[in-house]
């Protein structure tokens, strides 16, 4: 099997794929209140091009899909999907990024298809707050959610929340607890930005300063846990808790990733404009052109994310976060 290498050394082997740009939420980070233009649906992969698209990259070395949205469970009939690319050779793992909203409805439907593991957002547990930060949403359907997937035996599932100063800060240590009774991992993720937050810089809150706060509750024990993202792990009572941050502390000499979008891009970095478009090659059946795409969009990675000097994206939800 080939390797997928950039210029920088870097193996890239993880694609997370936005199979929607649609989503129930309007988190205040994410997406505006009034929401976006969705893209026609004409537009949108579906489901077969998506997994022609990754029976290709699979062959050139990428081992580890990322189902993401907008929110995914959305789009109907998302199993389908799960069960196609688990068929697909050299395919080791498909995990799912969720607000978790629906998985009450679709979390054995999505088990029995072979779906790996989920990560639900959760940036509160303050009912009112959570209806602000999502401005649709129900803490209570999340919950629901949340249960639902040790009731079907889902392994290694996670929580990432976004840390926003004078918004969320205050409850860091109340949201491991309740990862603590679920038997979840936890993340927490320094806020980037985007279009959306003009004062962005007045939340955003380091993880040194998080981590200073959970460690006036709980000791952090260092831990060698690895999975396919950046976070650096450590291990608080029966679960770990990770920190992730794309500020703070850069992780891009180790990225290992890249992103097709719902209408059909391959985006290189989060934090960056550039992409490659590779609609046209999956609807022809071109799997030639296609390996083409691929291994340019890969050469044309950046070296780093240009987060800090410009504002690249409007909205995360036409993009997969």
């Amino acid at each position: 099997m080939e390797r997928l290498v950039d210029r920088f050394g870097r193996e890239i082997y993880y694609l997370r794929i936005s199979v929607t740009d649609r989503c129930n939420y309007r988190c205040v980070y994410c997406m505006p209140k009034e929401g976006i233009k969705w893209k026609p649906m004409e537009e949108i992969l579906t489901y077969e091009e998506i997994a022609a698209f990754v029976d290709v990259a699979a062959g050139l070395g990428i081992r580890k899909i990322k189902l993401t949205g907008g929110e995914p469970l959305v789009r109907r009939g998302l199993s389908n999907l799960v069960s196609m690319l688990k068929s697909i050779r050299g395919i080791d793992e498909i995990s799912l990024t969720t607000n978790g909203s629906l998985l009450k409805l679709y979390a054995e439907d999505l088990k029995r298809a072979g779906l790996d593991r989920i990560t639900i957002s959760i940036d509160t547990l303050n009912r009112d707050k959570f209806r602000e930060i999502t401005r649709f949403g129900s803490l209570d359907d999340v919950v629901e959610g949340a249960k639902a997937l040790n009731r079907v035996d889902f392994k290694n599932s996670k929580i990432n929340t976004v840390v926003m100063r004078h918004i969320n800060d205050d409850e860091v240590v109340d949201l491991i607890k309740f990862s603590m009774d679920l038997g979840f991992d936890i993340r927490f993720i320094e806020l980037m930005p985007t279009d959306l937050i003009k004062n962005w810089k007045r939340h955003f809150i380091p993880i040194n300063e998080i981590r200073s706060l959970i460690e006036k509750e709980f000791k952090l024990e260092k831990d060698d846990k690895k999975t396919n993202g950046p976070a650096v792990y450590y291990r608080i009572g029966g679960i770990h808790v990770g920190f992730i941050t794309p500020l703070s502390s850069a992780f891009c000499n180790a990225c290992n990733r890249i992103r097709l979008t719902s209408d059909g891009f391959i985006l290189t970095c989060l934090g960056h404009s550039d992409r490659v478009g590779v609609r046209d090659a999956i609807r022809k059946g071109d799997r030639e052109e296609l390996e083409r795409l691929i291994k340019l969009a890969v050469f044309k990675k950046p070296k780093e994310h240009e987060l800090l000097s410009e504002n690249i994206h409007s909205s995360m939800a036409s993009v997969g976060g």
